[in-house]
């Protein structure tokens, strides 16, 4: 961590800060992307609740509102603290160098209080649907923001399974929203999530290895290469086989969708022992899992309409 320390308040040249509006500054705090994918998981989850309680969506409108808003914003706060965790480290990294934390549009202090601030609010949120919604939100900021961001990503390889926790609980948080008694699908979800991240990320450590290896993040391809993190990224997608059968309650539609999406990816995955080009089949599995992602919780909305 010595390369990292030596280099700890080293700023872009002004001419490298690209020009950005508020907006634009705010949204790349709040890692907007991640919180847009990750209310697609919430919704999900509410929307099976809905379903599997036989209740209309129509008389539980407000409560989604409150559903999505709340699980939105801790989300963002979540990513926001994270931000200001790392802003000693995001200039070593080539998609990170142009964050406002390391160009300096936002100081720390701000930072920190404009997370608390959204965290706070997501809280009140959940906590008009459910303590159960509100108490899951806790656990996945928790997660996030102190097992990951401040302990092991830095110190374990394992980073990548610990930040997977809190990825998968926007499903469990839409489902508590509407039932506390959480449902085994509600589960499913979970681990269905928490399964899909380890590979997702790790093709996206093996894109970014010499940028992590710069930071001094020990991430699996940077601490065991590239061999030890393929057969782990087969391994996990495998995991995945057996859930939708788990699912069988979804219909007979969704079991085979998402089949054919977890043997597309376990093929893919295979081939990557025989390509060449490991950069390529990373940036290839990373995007097959943004497509797998989207297809799947579609498929988890639609089928339960007909």
């Amino acid at each position: 961590m010595g390369q990292v320390s030596s280099q700890l308040h080293e700023q872009p040249a002004v001419n490298d800060i690209p020009q950005t509006s508020l907006k634009e500054d705010l949204f790349a705090l709040m890692k907007m992307g991640l919180v847009n994918s990750n209310s697609l998981t919430a919704f999900t989850g509410f929307w099976l609740a809905l379903h599997f309680n036989g209740l209309s969506f129509s008389d539980h409108w407000d409560k989604m509102i409150y559903t999505l808003l709340g699980s939105a914003l801790i989300i963002a706060g979540s990513c926001t603290m994270n931000n200001y965790i790392d802003r000693d480290i995001d200039h070593l990294m080539e998609r990170t160098k142009n964050r406002p934390t390391v160009t300096g549009k936002f100081k720390g202090s701000f930072v920190f209080a404009f997370g608390a601030i959204l965290l706070l609010l997501g809280f009140t949120f959940l906590l008009l649907t459910t303590l159960m919604a509100a108490f899951i939100g806790f656990i996945g900021t928790f997660t996030y923001v102190v097992l990951y961001s401040l302990w092991t990503k830095r110190n374990y390889t394992l980073n990548t399974v610990v930040g997977s926790v809190s990825g998968a609980v926007p499903p469990l948080m839409g489902w508590a929203a509407v039932d506390a008694n959480l449902h085994f699908i509600a589960w499913m979800m979970f681990l269905l999530m928490f399964i899909w991240q380890i590979p997702h990320f790790l093709a996206l450590a093996m894109k970014r290895v010499e940028e992590y290896r710069k930071a001094g993040i020990p991430m699996l391809p940077v601490v065991h290469g590239f061999e030890m993190t393929k057969r782990q990224i087969v391994i996990w997608v495998a995991c995945l086989l057996p859930l939708p059968f788990y699912m069988y309650s979804l219909g007979t539609v969704f079991v085979v969708i998402a089949t054919l999406l977890n043997i597309g990816w376990l093929a893919l995955g295979i081939y990557g022992f025989r390509m060449k080009d490991d950069i390529k089949w990373s940036v290839q599995m990373f995007v097959y899992s943004l497509n797998y992602l989207t297809i799947l919780f579609i498929s988890m909305i639609v089928v339960v309409m007909f």
